[in-house]
């Protein structure tokens, strides 16, 4: 039985390093992922990172979050409600 997919969002604030994107995006390429999209945005000492996926295993949501929670400097993961982003 294959899991649903379901369209994800994940916004991420962290503190800004050369190092950080590339930090952000290993959750989803250990998982096999590709976001359809990435933006980052610096604002002085901080970035801010929208990390999305049009069809995204609804069982590595959370997994995938938590990931992203544990990297060096991240401030605060938020995941965009997936029913809203499905109304959209």
């Amino acid at each position: 039985m294959s899991e649903s997919l379901v369209p994800a969002r994940f916004v991420v604030v962290a503190d800004a390093f050369p190092g950080l994107l590339s930090r952000l995006l290993e959750p989803f390429a250990k998982r096999d992922l590709t976001p359809d999209s990435v933006r980052a945005t610096r604002q002085g000492e901080v970035m801010r990172a929208e990390i999305a996926l049009d069809g995204m295993p609804e069982g590595m949501l959370h997994l995938v979050a938590g990931n992203l929670g544990q990297v060096v400097g991240v401030r605060s993961v938020r995941m965009v409600s997936v029913a809203a982003l499905s109304a959209a």
